[in-house]
């Protein structure tokens, strides 16, 4: 077909990647390979490749074939229990996937990054808000800072074109992901439920009434296809989010209302300690409601659940460059949630 593209999706199972994965499956007009560890959970016609991003002499192995690739979205991640410890693993890997695919595929057109607003500093306190794009990042090390770096000086009179994104919470669906929020409401509330409790918000009162945002991963899938493909986001980098503010204390209702319980007061606790015994009753329910067997351990990240609930601070990015630029999408957060309740429930997830 003319005018066929050809995307590698690196990190291809977290709930960027997969959400992208599915997006541009969805489209039609993409071919598409997908990096990863794991092998994919759910039906794609995606290629899946096995590689690790860190191992170099890997990397060469088994993408130097990939030699027809015309975009490059990046969306891997790992974690460190150390915040500068960071920078090496996540550079390295963006490193070591990018050159490899870039020299082997001389008809590349786009390489897509994906960061955050922690380059902001917004993990760490009051910053100021809404953050804008030419806001400096916090004290370094910032990972997201250094990958950017990286890829500017790596493009640097290459005929391709980069861009960027900073999203915040992404919102969707993905098993054994360190940055799920819906799912892990949606356990959260479930097994409230099971245990007779009102739904309480569990973190602190400021997080509560703190205004906040949210980007839903299909929106976000689209924005980094338009960034792929627009001139406009040609070597720019752009916020990102659903578009529109909001605080937990005016959603929380809604969210006790479509699990059918009683609302409750905030009764601040830690989730990683407290449902770190839940996983023989999510067995339980398992069986009872004839759930997918998902794993308990896979189905939600207790520790970012807490960090987003601790977050007592107003959390804003100004999203008008991208609006300007020409994307033009956007959407409600509280139908967001909603929606995505009702997929998890229909996808036999969530009782």
């Amino acid at each position: 077909m003319e005018g066929r593209r050809k995307a590698v999706v690196v990190g291809g199972l977290g709930v960027i990647g997969r959400n992208l994965v599915s997006h541009l499956e969805a489209r039609g007009d993409w071919d598409i390979v997908a990096l990863s560890r794991r092998r994919p959970d759910f039906g794609t016609r995606a290629e899946f490749v096995s590689v690790d991003l860190l191992d170099r002499a890997d990397c060469e192995a088994k993408l130097s074939g990939i030699t027809d690739a015309t975009h490059v979205f990046y969306c891997a991640y790992q974690a460190r229990p150390v915040w500068a410890e960071h920078n090496a693993p996540n550079t390295a890997m963006l490193v070591n996937s990018v050159e490899v695919i870039a020299r082997a595929s001389p008809s590349l057109q786009h390489v897509h990054l994906v960061e955050g607003n922690k380059y902001y500093g917004s993990h760490l306190g009051p910053f100021r808000t809404p953050a804008r794009e030419d806001d400096p990042p916090h004290m370094l090390p910032n990972f997201y800072y250094d990958q950017e770096q990286w890829l500017r000086a790596f493009q640097s009179g290459r005929s391709w074109t980069w861009s960027a994104l900073r999203p915040h919470t992404v919102c969707g669906f993905a098993l054994g992901n360190p940055m799920n929020l819906v799912t892990a409401i949606a356990v959260y509330a479930a097994i409230s439920k099971e245990l007779g409790l009102p739904l309480r918000f569990p973190g602190k009162p400021g997080a509560y009434r703190a205004i906040y945002q949210v980007t839903d991963a299909d929106l976000l899938a689209e924005a980094m296809v338009w960034c792929g493909t627009s001139p406009a986001a040609a070597n720019e980098v752009f916020n990102v989010t659903n578009g529109d503010f909001f605080r937990w204390e005016n959603l929380w209702p809604a969210f006790a209302a479509f699990f059918d319980i009683p609302l409750g007061p905030v009764q601040t606790i830690r989730l990683t300690e407290f449902m770190a015994d839940k996983g023989p009753l999510w067995e339980r329910m398992v069986a009872k409601y004839g759930l997918r067997p998902i794993p308990y351990a896979d189905i939600a990240a207790w520790p970012f659940v807490d960090y987003v609930f601790g977050t007592d601070w107003d959390v804003m990015t100004d999203t008008l460059k991208i609006r300007l630029a020409g994307f033009p999408g956007a959407l409600r957060s509280d139908g967001m949630f909603l929606r995505q309740f009702r997929q998890f429930r229909d996808m036999r997830v969530i009782p």
